[in-house]
């Protein structure tokens, strides 16, 4: 989302060279979603500009390819899946996390495919699980089936919070498409492990989106007490301010918890002048 065009000229500089944009991104946010992998693999070169353009410690949460996690539904992929490993080495450390986002269909009686994939995997990166079948929510044996194979292999399950989003009817354009597309299912708070990872849908409205996110700011705020290290990803409909947003949030949660590291100052979207 580093070239989303809401932020051009406004929050990123613009006109500026693709090879150019995840710099300044990274200016806002120390984090992003790698959703583009979902659609199609990138060339390796690629993922190198990635890491040449962010610091070590800049933390990618890489979505696996829907060709494995959708059309496949995680079996017979060795051979996609080792091209994706491969194309996304280059990132080293900032690979933070695998994300592997699993259709609504995939239900509890799909966990023996998803246990078997997981210990498959290699135990040089981390994973993180993104499930969207109503059992796993409304079903309490279904919910501690998927936190076992989950545990085993120290996997998170990455909640995808939409209730804020859902509480009262769309009153936009982008709200009523993603009223349509998004999951509706109840909020989980419950980490796994010591990387937790939230997805958070606020609305187009600043205020509602930050009012649904006091949850949020409470359970981050004590995950951080117990020495965990989260993050956090703040969407509204649009994105047309989501990087101000997270550095909102972000210092919700810093004014509960001073040590926090802030984050880095942005580069001016327009170049400095004397006057």
């Amino acid at each position: 989302m580093w070239a989303h065009r809401p932020w051009q000229g406004r929050l990123l500089a613009h006109p500026i060279p693709a090879h150019e944009r995840l710099r300044h991104y990274a200016g806002w946010c120390n984090a992003v979603e790698g959703n583009t992998t979902f659609y199609a693999t990138p060339a390796r070169e690629t993922v190198a500009s990635w890491a040449q353009q962010t610091e070590p410690d800049f933390r990618f949460v890489i979505k696996l390819p829907k060709h494995i996690t959708h059309e496949r539904r995680l079996t017979d992929i060795d051979e996609p899946l080792r091209i994706f490993l491969d194309a996304i080495e280059p990132l080293g450390p900032r690979a933070h996390a695998l994300w592997i986002q699993l259709p609504g269909s995939f239900g509890p009686a799909d966990i023996p495919a998803l246990a078997h994939f997981l210990h498959r995997l290699p135990q040089s990166h981390r994973y993180a699980v993104e499930v969207r079948h109503p059992a796993f929510f409304d079903d309490p044996r279904s919910a501690r089936l998927l936190e076992g194979v989950l545990s085993a292999v120290a996997a998170e399950w990455i909640p995808f919070d939409t209730t804020a989003f859902f509480r009262s009817p769309p009153t936009s354009d982008a709200e009523r498409d993603a009223w349509i597309k998004k999951p509706r299912v109840p909020r989980r708070s419950d980490a796994l492990t010591d990387r937790p990872i939230v997805r958070y849908l606020g609305r187009d409205d600043t205020a509602l989106t930050v009012e649904g996110w006091q949850h949020w700011v409470d359970v981050v705020a004590g995950w951080l007490r117990e020495g965990r290290s989260p993050t956090v990803f703040v969407h509204t409909p649009d994105n047309a301010d989501a990087p101000v947003l997270a550095r909102r949030f972000h210092d919700e949660v810093r004014a509960r918890v001073p040590g926090v590291e802030p984050l880095p100052e942005p580069i001016p979207a327009e170049p400095l002048t004397l006057f």
